[in-house]
C-alpha cells in the first residue's frame, strides 16, 4: 500500500511538486535560522566565558555587587590560599586570576614631553608563568596586529585602534597612570610590545592586556586580586556542573556577613548571560513553532486547492464503497511522504546555506559604539541538531494541513455523488 502511495506522488506531480517545494522552502530557513542562532549564540557565550566571566567566578562580595565599576579596592584577598581550596575541591578545572584596570596612557615624545594620551581599560592576566593557557584561551596569537606577545613584566599590548590613537608603535614607551587599590597614585611606565585586534568594539576602543605580575606592582595587590575565573574541563559550558559547584563554595565558604569573603557566580548568573542562555534554549523552540504554524497554514490552503482538483476522485472512491475514514488516513499518509521528501530537500539546502555562513559576517563597523562585549564577526554553527530539526516542522507541517483540509471528505453526501459523477 505505502508503495501505491509512493508511486502515486511521483505519477501524479502536481499534487506532490507544489507541497514538497513549501516544505523544502520552510525546512530550509528553519535550518538555517537554527544554525545561525546557534552559532552567534553559542559564540557570544565562549567569548564572555573567555574575557570576563569563565564558566564559574570567585569575587569578594562586595565587588560583585559594583562589578560594573570594577572596583580594585574591594578585590579578593589571600588568594592564594583560595585558589589552592578550588584546585583540591575542583581536580580537573583551570583557575586563572584575573585584575581589571583603568587610567590614562601617556605617550612620551623624544623629550619624554606628553604627546599623546587618552583613557584605557585593561586586563591583567597571567601570561608568564610557565603552563599558563591564558595566551591560548584569549586567542592573543592570533589577534596580534603588530608586535609580538609579552615576554616580560614591563612590557604591555594596546589594541590596535588604541595604539593607532596614541600614535604608538610597537617598542614605544607608554605609562600609565591609574590608582593602587588603597587609593594613591600609581605611574608605572610600559614598553609597546604589540598591538591586537581584540574582534569587539568595547574592548577595541582602549583595551589593554598586561601580565598580571606588572598589574599587581602597580596597584599594589599582593596576594590580591579582582577575579578568579574558573573553566570547567573541556571547556564546554555545562550549567548544572557550574550551578552545583558555584552552590557547594558559596554554602561552605561565603559569609553574608562579611562583605570581603569570596562569592562563587556561574555563567549564567553573571550580567546578561541568563537572557543568552535562555534564547539560546528557547529559540529552538519558537523557530520550529512559528515555521510550524506558518507552513501549516500555507499546506492547509493548498490542500484545500488539491481537494478541489480532486474532488471527483475522492467522490469516486466513497461510491465505490471506500470508507471515508480510510481516505482522510490514506491523504495523511501521503502528505508524510510529502513532508519527508521536503524535509531532505529543505535541510541539504539549509546546511550548504548555513555552511557558507561559518564563514562569519563581519558587524564589526556596525557596533562600534557597541558597550556589550560581543564578537565583531558573527558564524553560523552546523551542530548534529540542524540535521533533523527541520524534519519536526517539516513533517508534522503537512500531516496538519492534510488533517485540516482532509476534514471535507466527512462532510461529502453519498446520496449525491453519483449525481456529482454524472455531472
Amino acid at each position: 500500500m505505502l508503495r501505491f502511495y509512493i508511486k502515486g506522488l511521483f505519477r501524479d506531480r502536481s499534487r506532490s511538486l507544489m507541497p514538497v517545494i513549501v516544505v523544502a522552502i520552510g525546512v530550509t530557513l528553519v535550518v538555517l535560522m537554527q544554525c545561525w542562532v546557534t552559532g552567534v549564540l553559542g559564540d557570544m557565550i565562549v567569548f564572555n566565558a573567555r574575557f570576563t566571566t569563565g564558566h564559574v567566578k570567585v569575587m569578594s562580595r562586595a565587588y560583585s555587587e559594583n562589578t560594573d565599576q570594577q572596583p580594585n579596592d574591594l578585590a579578593l584577598l589571600g588568594t592564594g590560599e583560595i585558589l589552592q581550596i578550588l584546585s583540591s575541591e575542583n581536580p580537573g578545572m583551570d583557575w586563572v586570576e584575573r585584575i581589571q584596570f583603568g587610567g590614562l596612557v601617556d605617550a612620551p615624545d623624544e623629550n619624554g614631553e606628553t604627546r599623546s594620551q587618552g583613557p584605557g581599560g585593561g586586563m591583567a592576566v597571567d601570561l608568564l608563568s610557565p603552563g599558563s593557557g591564558e595566551a591560548e584561551r584569549l586567542n592573543l596569537e592570533k589577534s596580534l596586529v603588530r608586535g609580538r606577545l609579552i615576554r616580560s613584566p614591563e612590557e604591555i599590548i594596546l589594541s590596535d585602534q588604541f595604539a593607532t590613537k596614541l600614535e604608538v608603535e610597537p617598542g614605544d614607551p607608554v605609562t600609565l597612570i591609574s590608582t593602587t587599590m588603597y587609593g594613591a597614585m600609581s605611574i608605572t611606565n610600559f614598553t609597546v610590545c604589540g598591538t591586537l585586534n581584540f574582534g569587539a568594539a568595547a574592548l577595541d576602543r582602549g583595551g589593554m592586556i598586561a601580565d598580571i605580575s606588572s598589574i599587581r606592582m602597580a596597584l599594589d595587590m599582593q596576594d590580591a586580586t579582582g577575579e578568579i575565573l574558573g573553566y570547567l574541563p573541556g571547556g564546554e559550558y555545562d550549567d548544572l556542573q557550574a550551578s552545583s559547584i558555584s552552590a557547594s563554595f558559596n554554602e561552605t565558604y561565603s559569609d553574608p556577613e562579611d562583605e570581603f569573603s569570596p562569592l562563587m557566580f556561574s555563567l549564567r548568573e553573571q550580567g546578561s548571560m541568563t537572557m543568552i542562555l535562555d534564547l539560546v534554549d528557547y529559540f529552538r523552540s519558537i523557530i520550529i513553532g512559528v515555521f510550524l504554524v506558518a507552513m501549516a497554514i500555507v499546506l492547509w490552503n493548498s490542500g484545500l486547492l488539491g481537494g478541489l482538483r480532486r474532488y471527483g476522485e475522492m467522490g469516486l472512491r466513497i461510491a465505490m464503497g471506500e470508507e471515508k475514514g480510510h481516505i482522510y488516513r490514506s491523504l495523511i499518509t501521503e502528505s508524510v511522504f510529502i513532508g519527508l521528501a521536503g524535509s531532505f530537500v529543505g535541510t541539504a539546502f539549509g546546511l550548504f546555506f548555513a555552511s557558507l555562513l561559518t564563514r562569519g559576517i563581519d558587524f564589526g563597523g556596525m557596533m562600534q559604539s557597541s558597550s556589550m562585549i560581543m564578537q565583531g564577526v558573527m558564524k553560523a554553527r552546523i551542530t548534529p541538531e540542524a540535521y533533523y530539526i527541520g524534519f519536526i516542522p517539516g513533517i508534522f507541517a503537512t500531516a496538519l494541513g492534510t488533517a485540516l483540509a482532509g476534514i471535507g471528505i466527512f462532510k461529502r453526501k453519498t446520496a449525491q455523488l453519483f449525481k456529482e459523477l454524472q455531472a
